[in-house]
């Protein structure tokens, strides 16, 4: 009895909330690092010619000239909007709080010697959340405003070596170490006991964890008017272990924690660009980025309390089926140098989701987006300062109860329609000594 209800009244929550971020661009990532960059549409990679490059592309730095350091701050401030009428006494229309999310990138390059360049960089790759209004939910969580918040990021530490093979290829790699964070709070759902329901109260969980990954990429510049270049990133698996707990649980006689354990994974990336200077003062870029998100098919729990781990496995809430597709990112970027100091930038890109309808969740729900972007960048001597900001724009998503049904996993995602829109200002400040 106990496990059908945990399935019935917190599985449609409890699965996909345990997986990740709700406002992540393409999968789990975000879409880009650097002012420059993101102001020309993440469409970077066959240009590669800022502090930036340890993200886009590493074999960049084999072009650097002497010692260069820049930092990146950015700010991301997503929207999103649920609806859904499953009765007449069961209809829900939420809103998320206004939250900021920042991300950066700091990076520093240093010649050796004419061919040798070497680097490190620390940087956000990934780094998002929710943080949805207790009182909207109120309808189905026995009329109390819990929390439901969920917060995920991945901290990279990149060591880079770039060879400049002649005077027009260059080659480059880093080494990746990610430390990935994860903490959620929510509504724990009702369990059925011969007392009658129980509500359980706030469920929450903080969770930590270290994977390790490469990049490798070639940038060539068979003229001065053109350059190309190529990266792939390999798959990283973040190890995640940390604590669950419910602590109403804990009265009616059952553990209120367990320690937990997860891994999610990261998988391969590769993209391809190139950049095109028609005159001195325009540059025009183009990427293509691709993402294997198939390899993202599900992901399991393991709960280390032998309690939480029967009962989490008899509801099903133990392995989650997310069912992801590979995704192709198209990009463009635009930038024109009015004199040698400052330059005006814009950018568009478009991101397909990967998630299909029926395993959308309120603390998962990815969508199609369309971005644009634009910044301004100013030059004196070595030092460069550039501010963007950038408006993603995601695509309404209606999700039926028959689809979830005939995919069979109502227990898993949620129907209604969902909308989303994310604000992301950013500013960057580097020097070439």
């Amino acid at each position: 009895m106990v496990a059908k209800h945990l399935k019935l009244i917190t599985g449609v929550f409890l699965a996909v909330v345990l997986v990740s971020s709700p406002a992540l661009a393409n999968g789990l990532n975000l879409n880009g690092l650097g002012s420059k960059a993101v102001s020309m549409g993440g469409a970077f990679i066959g240009l590669a010619d800022d502090f930036s490059l340890i993200y886009w592309n590493p074999a960049g730095a084999g072009f650097l000239k002497g010692a260069h350091y820049g930092a990146y701050l950015t700010d991301l401030i997503p929207t999103n909007r649920y609806q859904v009428t499953l009765s007449p006494e069961l209809s829900i229309e939420a809103k998320t709080k206004l939250s900021h999310y920042l991300g950066f990138l700091t990076a520093y390059y240093r010649q050796l010697s004419d061919q040798l360049v070497v680097g490190f960089g620390l940087y956000t790759p990934s780094g998002l959340g929710a943080n949805w209004r207790g009182d909207d939910f109120k309808a189905m969580t026995m009329n109390v405003a819990y929390d439901w918040t969920s917060k995920i990021g991945m901290v990279t530490l990149s060591p880079l070596i770039a060879w400049r093979v002649s005077d027009r290829i260059s080659v480059g790699a880093t080494l990746n170490f990610n430390y990935g964070m994860f903490s959620l709070k929510r509504w724990a759902g009702e369990m059925e006991t011969e007392e009658g329901s129980v509500d359980l109260g706030q469920y929450e969980e903080s969770l930590h964890g270290w994977g390790l990954g490469a990049s490798f990429g070639v940038l060539a510049k068979p003229t001065d008017w053109l350059s190309a270049g190529l990266t792939v990133k390999t798959p990283t698996t973040i190890k995640f272990k940390g604590t669950a707990e419910m602590l109403y649980l804990g009265y009616i006689g059952y553990p209120d924690s367990s320690d937990l354990r997860r891994n999610i994974k990261w998988p391969w990336f590769i993209g391809g660009g190139v950049a095109l200077k028609p005159t001195p003062a325009l540059t025009l870029t183009a990427d293509l980025q691709w993402t294997g998100w198939s390899a993202v098919e599900r992901l399991e729990t393991s709960y280390l309390d032998p309690v939480w781990q029967t009962l989490m496995a008899e509801a099903g809430n133990d392995r989650v089926l997310l069912d992801w597709n590979n995704r192709m990112q198209v990009r463009f970027g635009f930038e024109y140098r009015f004199k040698p100091t400052l330059s005006l930038r814009l950018g568009y890109y478009s991101d397909p989701s990967p998630a299909p309808d029926y395993t959308l969740n309120i603390l998962l729900p990815t969508f199609d987006f369309q971005a644009f972007s634009a910044g301004l960048g100013y030059d004196w001597k070595g030092l460069s300062i550039s501010w963007a900001v950038e408006y993603l724009a995601g695509k309404k998503r209606e999700v039926s109860i028959v689809e979830i049904m005939a995919a069979g996993t109502l227990g898993q995602a949620m129907p209604g329609t969902y909308r989303m829109h994310l604000l992301v200002p950013n500013l960057s400040v580097s020097y070439r000594f």
